[in-house]
């Protein structure tokens, strides 16, 4: 259980599925509160740059919400938009969260996991996950992933203790350095 309880907001991706059929968000929502941490909104949204971009959109400038995981909408069919719709939202990028899912879920699915886009970033000091919209990789994050990294106890490091220092301005020297 973990130190500080985070609120929380999920999003599925989805054009087919209701909230009966929402198997993903609901095993991120248990989990997240499984492990102390507050569901601080769900939606469903269908598979649409616009429509998935608004919702996160409206989440990241609630100061409330710390914390967005998406699921859904990372694979290569037409329809599969989230990380379009991430990107551009994104101050920085966590490119090790993609990279890590991928190891975890090779282990599993094998090279099936290369037709994953699972990305992450930091957006207006709130912390964006998006994983694919199956169960099983949403459990793969989760348990593999994102449980200790949103766990302020986890050591040597984590986003949770971070969480406060996402407001910070970059410092002058820093800001000199970066117009050079």
């Amino acid at each position: 259980m973990t130190d500080v309880a985070l609120a929380i907001a999920v999003l599925t991706v989805s054009d087919t599925r209701g909230p009966d059929e929402d198997t993903s968000g609901d095993l991120l929502a248990e989990r997240l509160q499984e492990a102390g941490h507050r569901l601080g909104a769900r939606h469903i949204v269908r598979d649409d740059v616009y429509a998935i971009r608004a919702v996160v959109s409206q989440w990241i400038a609630d100061p409330e919400v710390q914390v967005v995981l998406t699921t859904g909408g990372t694979g290569f069919t037409g329809r599969d938009s989230t990380p379009e719709a991430l990107l551009p939202l994104f101050d920085k990028t966590v490119d090790g969260f993609g990279e890590l899912f991928r190891q975890l879920s090779y282990d599993e699915i094998g090279s099936s996991t290369i037709q994953s886009r699972a990305v992450a970033g930091l957006a207006n000091a709130t912390l964006v996950f998006a994983m694919p919209g199956s169960t099983g990789a949403c459990r793969t994050a989760w348990d593999g992933i994102l449980k200790n990294q949103l766990d302020a106890g986890f050591k040597p490091c984590n986003f949770a203790e971070l969480l406060p220092r996402f407001h910070e301005a970059p410092t002058a020297a820093a800001t000199a350095e970066e117009t050079q």
